[in-house]
């Protein structure tokens, strides 16, 4: 049986700033990645004056993701074809074709259909709070986690993670910032990002992938997200380039299912105790 490894986001670039080292590790040794993303990430501005080839921002993002994804060497991208809900409140949210609006139990049922397509023994996907509160994150891990469970048990993949961040590193972001001028509860370029609020919701680590040999594949997948180089923004410019490749070379999760055992030592392996080890 090929190992499987199944990524279920909501928008391009999601794959990258966030378990992207992951990605890359897996694939390099054999794996068989795909991500299946909802939307195409069409709400919002470019950080590019003009869209190049494409006529609109959701070619440009599809052509950035899929530039992304052969960096990373995933197997492939699959779309679900929703439009970008945009962040809580804005009006996006009320377009009849954005994530958040989709039927709770069709968007399952797609993701459950990826899943039994596929065959994955490991699927990651966001955590309850949706890494920073987005609506189309929370979305989009609802539906994963319901087509999970949905699944019969002998059919359903072996394990589910959830992206996680370590408390340690956020309360050290949360405490720094302010010293280098930034708000922690308005980050990014809309300053719509409350790190705080993220602390507050952030999960035990259950799971740490050391993914150093791939920070330069990770970075390299950044930047075919021309149109948001601003990425998670300005803050980590700041800082020393040695302390952020420490920082981001290790990647961590929680695993959802099966949940870890009373004494159960972090796991260094997404695929631990598969019976397909990498």
């Amino acid at each position: 049986m090929p190992k499987t490894l199944l990524a279920v986001f909501a928008h391009p670039d999601d794959e990258t700033f966030g378990p992207g080292g992951t990605l890359a590790k897996y694939a390099a040794e054999g794996v068989a990645v795909h991500l299946v993303c909802a939307t195409r990430g069409e709400v919002g501005e470019s950080d590019l004056d003009d869209l190049g080839d494409c006529e609109d921002l959701a070619c440009q993002r599809e052509q950035e993701l899929r530039c992304a994804a052969d960096v990373l060497g995933m197997m492939d991208v699959h779309f679900l074809g929703y439009q970008d809900s945009g962040m809580a409140g804005s009006p996006a949210n009320k377009h009849p074709r954005a994530l958040i609006q989709a039927d709770p139990n069709v968007l399952a049922e797609q993701v459950a259909d990826w899943m039994c397509r596929l065959q994955p023994q490991v699927v990651l996907t966001f955590d309850p709070y949706g890494a920073y509160g987005h609506p189309d994150h929370i979305a989009i891990y609802r539906a994963t986690v319901a087509a999970y469970e949905r699944l019969p048990e002998g059919e359903r993949p072996q394990k589910l993670y959830f992206t996680a961040i370590m408390q340690t590193l956020l309360k050290w972001t949360v405490w720094i910032m302010p010293l280098f001028g930034f708000d922690p509860k308005a980050v990014g370029k809309n300053k719509d990002i409350d790190l705080r609020a993220a602390l507050d919701h952030a999960l035990p680590i259950t799971t740490k992938i050391d993914v150093g040999p791939y920070y330069d594949a990770k970075r390299q997948a950044a930047v075919c997200h021309r149109s948001q180089l601003s990425g998670p923004g300005p803050f980590w410019d700041r800082l020393p380039q040695w302390l952020v490749r420490r920082a981001q070379s290790t990647e961590t999760f929680h695993r959802a299912s099966p949940p870890l055992r009373q004494g159960e030592r972090i796991e260094r392996d997404l695929f631990a105790n598969t019976g397909l080890e990498v």
